[in-house]
């Protein structure tokens, strides 16, 4: 019996790692092992730009991988989190016909106000910080360029 409520919890704490892919849809769950190969590259970004510093180029662009993949599993708890009991043991309970698993509790509930503000939260934060980091590049890119120019003048009039 796959339980709702653990499924909103586990999909908000360790989605990233899709561990509720294979507690919903068993090892074969082919988006869970999928769900590791960004939230890697977003971890690897963040390890790089503790490392370098955020003015590493592939440091910010690879840490919206993690934002991103953190947004979409909040948005896929608030997703079961909402989904009524009937579709809930019609998807992930089967056999059952009345199961207590597919029920909403409080508990549900907090998953569900928990997801939404850490989804949020990571979502605007990551296209904060992908916005500001492509538009700083920009002007700094304009600017290496003016100066490659007047340069280039100085030394042919």
């Amino acid at each position: 019996m796959k339980n709702k409520t653990l499924s909103v919890w586990l999909t908000l704490v360790t989605g990233p790692l899709g561990l509720h892919r294979l507690y919903l849809h068993g090892k074969f769950g082919w988006l869970g092992w999928l769900l590791l190969v960004p939230s890697l590259l977003g971890g690897y970004g963040v390890m790089r730009a503790r490392q370098f510093g955020v003015d590493d180029q592939l440091s910010w662009l690879l840490i919206p991988f993690l934002g991103f993949t953190l947004a979409g599993c909040a948005l896929n708890a608030i997703i079961y989190g909402l989904m009524d009991t009937e579709k809930w043991n019609r998807t992930f309970n089967p056999n059952a016909l009345e199961a207590a698993a597919g029920q909403t509790n409080w508990l549900t509930i907090a998953g569900l106000a928990a997801s939404l503000l850490l989804g949020t939260t990571v979502l605007m934060a990551s296209i904060a910080f992908s916005f500001q980091r492509y538009f700083e590049y920009q002007i700094e890119q304009s600017h290496m360029s003016n100066i490659t120019q007047d340069e280039a003048t100085k030394t042919n009039p």
